[in-house]
Parts: structure tokens; sequence; C-alpha cells
């Protein structure tokens, strides 16, 4: 793999994840309803979903996901339905998420972690796109774990940083929105998230094609 490649690599990934999808806009939802430092969990349970995405693409089981429309329907409507849920949660909030279990000290960082966590690993998408993307960059004349290790690593400096971009986004508007501005703020992102649920639910692989 030469510095050429991993330069490509990174901008184009860098491009991808700062596009807004359901982990960018928990990012930006977290730091603005908890702050930067409780965001940090959320982008934690991000970062090791993906670490996980890559590890199954370097398996292969990113092929057997293809391979299996049972598997792409489950893990698809999974991921849809929790997105949807998330959504519905965040529309009927009246400011903070104090329906979610994300309640005060080491129980609040836990469910922010789990919710990213969940919500990046049960999308069907990503690991297809993973699967398609991540091997162009891949030398098949040379070690690939070594490969795919630099490539995950590159991946979690990535999220880290653009992620926490959004989480101080988040901080800075909950410095500046107060009750009915940010229960509006809340209900925008509940209404994304449901969005990306459908659009989720409705997505057949043949998009990719």
């Amino acid at each position: 793999m030469t510095l050429a490649t991993l330069l490509l690599f990174m901008i184009s990934s860098a491009a991808i994840i700062a596009m807004p999808g359901p982990t960018v806009l928990l990012a930006l939802h977290n730091g603005s309803n908890h702050g930067v430092r409780a965001a940090a969990w959320g982008m934690g349970g991000a970062v090791l979903a993906d670490a996980l995405l890559v590890t199954a693409v370097a398996c292969g089981l990113g092929i057997l996901l293809q391979a299996s429309e049972t598997l792409f329907q489950a893990v698809k409507w999974g991921g849809a339905a929790y997105l949807v849920w998330l959504g519905w949660k965040m529309l009927r909030s009246s400011g903070t998420l104090t329906e979610l279990p994300v309640q005060q000290g080491s129980t609040r960082s836990a469910g922010l972690f789990m919710r990213c966590f969940v919500v990046a690993l049960t999308n069907p998408k990503a690991l297809l796109f993973m699967s398609a993307f991540l091997p162009q960059f891949i030398d098949s004349t040379q070690p690939q774990l070594p490969q795919y290790a630099a490539l995950a690593l590159m991946l979690t400096l990535l999220n880290v940083s653009i992620m926490l971009f959004y989480a101080l986004c988040g901080a800075r508007l909950l410095s500046r929105l107060q009750g009915g501005h940010l229960r509006a703020f809340n209900r925008m992102t509940g209404g994304l998230l449901m969005t990306l649920g459908g659009v989720l639910a409705f997505y057949r692989r043949g998009a990719t094609n």
C-alpha cells in the first residue's frame, strides 16, 4: 500500500463520513443535549462498530451479507426500526432525552455508547459499501491483514475527528438553544433520523450495482 493510496483513501473516506448520516446526526444531537464529554461515549460506540465492520469485511462477512437475502433483510429491517424508534423518541422529547435510558453518570454514558454502536452496526448499507470500497485500496500482492488494520486505524481517526466537530457544533447550540428552540432542534434531528430509517427500509441492493 503506497502513500498515494493512503492519501486517496483518507480524502475519499473523509468526504463520505462528513456527509450527514445517522451517526453524524447522533453526534450533533448528543453534543447539543448532553455536551461534548458525554457525546464522546457515543463516538466510541460508533468507532467500535466501524472497527467491527472493517473486521467483518476482512473476514469476508460482507460477501455473506451480499449472498444471503434473509440475513440482509433481517439486518436492514432491524436497523431501520431502531432509527425510527430513536427518531420518535427525539420528536417526543421535551428538551433532553429523558425518555431514553441515558439519565446520569455511567448509565447515561452506557446508553449513549450503545445507541451509537447499534445504529452504526445495524446499517447493512455500511457493510456493503465497505465490502466494495475497502478492497480497492488493498494490495493483493502484500499481506492483507496489516493493510486492513491500517485502513481501520485511519477510519477511526477520521470518524473521531469528524464526529467531534459535529459534537462541538452541537455543544455550541446547547449554549444558545433553550426551551422551545431546543425542542424544535430535537424534533428536526428526530425527523431526519426517522426519514433515514424509512430510506433504509426501502433500500435495495440492486441500487448499488
